[in-house]
């Protein structure tokens, strides 16, 4: 396979300022770098983006997160590998990234589990990063961005 073209956001530089810059907005509220790389893989393991399902584990490996942890990923509710508050994320993670696949696409259930673990400030930022994952799974799609060509 072939890219079609150059990523959207490295064409138009300013879209990639944008990116950058709502990227960086959860790590500064406080949330776990290694959990946005596990949102981030979960995320971009249903959107089937093999850019992202190639780097984020490269970064998370960067920072520490282990070998079990990054392969159970894709099966973390059979996993003991995660915390109570990885497991809500993930699940916010997973119904946020499938909104086409119920009529509740966020059911109470779930978001109530991640306000248990977040603060307001904190679950509004987990939030921008699973939107912020969804926009470059859908830009290196869109495009056919090649896996391995990214090397964080």
């Amino acid at each position: 396979m072939q890219e079609r073209m150059g990523n959207p956001a490295l064409v138009i530089p300013e879209a990639m300022q944008a990116l950058a810059a709502l990227s960086k907005i959860p790590a500064d509220t406080g949330l776990s770098p290694k959990l946005l790389e596990l949102v981030n893989l979960r995320a971009s393991q249903i959107n089937g983006c093999s850019v992202c399902v190639d780097g984020h584990p490269r970064i998370a490996k960067k920072l520490g997160e282990t070998d079990e942890r990054l392969f159970a990923v894709s099966a973390w509710r059979d996993s003991p590998y995660f915390s109570d508050a990885e497991r809500a994320a993930l699940e916010l993670t997973e119904a946020v990234t499938r909104v086409s696949d119920r009529a509740d696409p966020v059911p109470d259930a779930i978001w109530d589990e991640a306000t248990r673990h977040y603060d307001g400030k904190s679950l509004a930022a987990l939030v921008i990063a699973i939107a912020n994952i969804n926009v470059w799974n859908r830009l290196n799609i869109a495009t056919r961005q090649i896996a391995g060509a990214w090397k964080p």
